[in-house]
């Protein structure tokens, strides 16, 4: 039974699928736009969410909460240099995802998620 099971799982198992969702997040962080699939889009939005949310406190605590959970340096430097003044004060809704038409190979359904 699959009661109130949530998650996706993205064809992987849990560490190889905790580990690309967390280079996703990393990779919005920097670049500010990632062409994805709509899947994974739908999956690393509250991730993104979360890690702006921590960036926006400015202390070591949250510094080091980022170094825990994101693999690339410069997306911690830039979410707390950068992105933290930037989002001061909006409350939340940092990203948007734009769908996009499906891929030619295999007809995946393609998004673009940014952050506003």
């Amino acid at each position: 039974m699959r009661h109130r099971v949530k998650k996706t799982t993205l064809g992987r198992t849990k560490e190889p699928r905790e580990m690309m969702l967390r280079n996703l997040t990393a990779s919005v962080l920097i670049f500010e736009k990632v062409t994805t699939t709509k899947a994974k889009a739908k999956a690393v939005k509250p991730l993104v969410e979360k890690a702006i949310t921590i960036a926006k406190k400015d202390d070591l605590n949250s510094r080091r909460k980022l170094i825990e959970i994101l693999p690339q340096k410069m997306a911690v430097k830039k979410s707390m240099e950068v992105l933290n003044k930037r989002y001061k004060e909006r409350v939340g809704g940092y990203t948007r995802i734009v769908k996009l038409p499906a891929r030619q190979g295999d007809g995946a359904e393609m998004a673009i998620i940014e952050l506003v």
